[in-house]
């Protein structure tokens, strides 16, 4: 199988979570009446998974100490935009439902990645939105919200 398929395979299976995670902990938050405790179970069930891969599967993966500590300090906020979804989705979705909560995410997540690719921040490829790209960002918007009107 070629690599290119197998990359879209898991990236399609990861979106297939984002709805799952949204619906599973906002049920979670509601039957333990606290969203913000459903985030962080969902957060410690999360490293533990991370750190389950790394001592596993991803183990012979170097682990420098130093590197780590050496990098922008910018590029670790990536956990607290993390820590915002789990908490805000946990917390919006049962009162906006999952549908209309994943929809403005993956509004969001167009937007933002679009942007990203347009002018190669964090060392992303740059793939300037061209016309075509344009079209069918706006038709993947249309789509999205066809979608949640229907």
């Amino acid at each position: 199988m070629p690599e290119t398929i197998r990359y879209a395979l898991v990236m399609l299976a990861a979106g297939v979570g984002i709805p799952l995670l949204a619906a599973m902990n906002a049920q979670l938050g509601g039957r333990i009446g606290s969203p913000a405790t459903a985030a962080v179970i969902l957060t410690l069930v999360a490293f533990l998974g991370a750190l389950t891969y790394r001592l596993t599967i991803a183990s012979s993966d170097a682990f420098p100490v130093t590197a780590i500590l050496n990098q922008p300090k910018h590029l670790f906020l990536a956990g607290l935009f993390m820590c915002f979804y789990l908490i805000s989705v946990t917390t919006i979705a049962p009162k906006f439902g999952v549908g209309n909560a994943v929809f403005f995410v993956l509004m969001g997540q167009m937007v933002s990645a679009a942007l990203i690719d347009q002018f190669g921040l964090f060392g992303a490829i740059a793939r300037p939105i061209s016309a075509m790209r344009g079209a069918g960002l706006g038709f993947m918007a249309l789509g999205l919200f066809l979608i949640q009107k229907a």
